[in-house]
């Protein structure tokens, strides 16, 4: 594995769920918590902490960005048409979404591949263990905090680091 922790995400290219560019540079100058999602597991709730503290910070310039990834016991088996249907109908989920990429293995997408040579708070670093881990994003596009895929969105440890970030 490449460390390519000090390159920035938002010169990645990468679709957007529902076609054309997800245009990572938009969010140059913001801060990004990116997740990788899957809507048939038992975090899959989370969605709805992730759209309250995407909601919540959204004018700071604050922003969720979702990955979906079928690698974990085939939890996001749908098509993009149904991932979105199911994240808007069932959590009401605004924030953006990527294309459904893999974050593991020889096919791991580039932007999984900026990202998961980072340690979270345990020392744990490389491969991504289950379906919503997270990573905060600084504006500079490089990772300064990762999560367990068990850490809640709202939790204590995840909007402090969300604030301090914001707070520059």
């Amino acid at each position: 594995m490449t460390d390519n922790t000090d390159a920035s995400v938002y010169d990645v290219e990468i679709e957007a769920l529902q076609g054309g560019s997800a245009d990572l540079g938009q969010f140059r100058g913001k801060a990004v918590l990116l997740v990788n999602v899957a809507s048939r597991c038992g975090l899959t709730p989370q969605y709805a902490g992730l759209e309250r503290l995407h909601e919540q910070y959204a004018a700071r310039g604050f922003s969720v960005l979702g990955a979906p990834c079928n690698q974990f016991l085939g939890q996001e088996p749908g098509t993009s048409e149904e991932i979105a249907e199911f994240c808007s109908a069932t959590y009401g989920v605004t924030f953006p979404m990527t294309e459904k990429i893999e974050v593991n293995g020889a096919g791991r997408h580039p932007l999984y591949e900026r990202v998961v040579g980072f340690a979270d708070a345990e020392g744990h670093s490389g491969d991504i263990r289950w379906n919503f881990e997270k990573f905060l994003i600084g504006p500079d596009g490089t990772v300064v905090a990762r999560f367990s895929p068990q850490t809640e969105p709202e939790s204590a440890e995840v909007v402090a680091a969300v604030e301090k970030l914001l707070a520059g």
